[in-house]
């Protein structure tokens, strides 16, 4: 059974952060605490990225980029990613699909598109979306809001460890400058730049483990009455 809270309305947990910041994964713990609905908006951004370079169309082009977009059935299941049909999970892992995510994503067009189909799922489940803008822009209202970060050192260090584990060929340095890129791309943007919210709780995630961002998560869950008791 999903989690719902005490007024049996669908819950929302917004987790935005920088790229190496541990986003994704912690956001899939929660989501596996509270037995509810996991969506990563940078699968979405990632899957259209990569899409509209195979079909060659220029980032700028917003007319050509609303046209191809009607060709695109992006599905959820079982935590994979198909677009029309294809399991997409694996290749948008890339660091190139990364790049192309953020190229795209600068346009109004693509922005919209990959809003518009969060906001379709979260008015339907209890969910934990993690993404840059998702508690500034896209569910402003969410019950929980965080913004994970960690020194630019540690990201890289992860993102790199992660991609050898993926075999692919590449060194520190340049995943390294590509995070350091996609930093000042991402929080210099015109729309909806790389920033908390507000009241976004900010967690500094470079000296701890998984497991204790997790926990104080689930503490502030708790606190909030969206999860158990309260911790002590």
């Amino acid at each position: 059974m999903r989690f719902q809270n005490s007024n049996n309305k669908t819950i929302k947990i917004a987790i935005d952060g920088p790229a190496g910041s541990g986003k994704s994964t912690i956001a899939q713990k929660i989501s596996d605490l509270l037995n509810i609905f996991y969506l990563s908006s940078g699968a979405i951004y990632r899957i259209i990225g990569c899409f509209l370079d195979c079909k060659q169309i220029n980032p700028e082009d917003s007319d050509s980029i609303v046209q191809i977009l009607k060709e695109v059935k992006i599905e959820i299941k079982d935590n994979r990613y198909f677009l029309n049909g294809e399991d997409v999970s694996d290749k948008i892992k890339s660091s190139k699909s990364g790049m192309l995510a953020s190229i795209y994503s600068k346009n109004p067009v693509v922005r919209k598109k990959v809003n518009d189909i969060i906001r379709e799922i979260s008015e339907k489940n209890s969910i934990v979306i993690d993404g840059r803008d998702i508690g500034t822009v896209v569910l402003p209202n969410s019950d929980l809001k965080i913004f994970l970060t960690a020194s630019l050192e540690e990201r890289a260090r992860r993102r790199w460890k992660e991609l050898k584990e993926k075999e692919e060929n590449i060194s520190y340095e340049e995943v390294l400058k590509e995070i350091e890129e996609r930093d000042k791309a991402d929080s210099t943007r015109d729309i909806s730049p790389l920033q908390p919210a507000e009241d976004a709780i900010i967690i500094d995630t470079t000296d701890k483990t998984i497991e204790d961002v997790v926990e104080e998560i689930s503490c502030l869950l708790k606190e909030k009455g969206l999860y158990g008791n309260n911790c002590s």
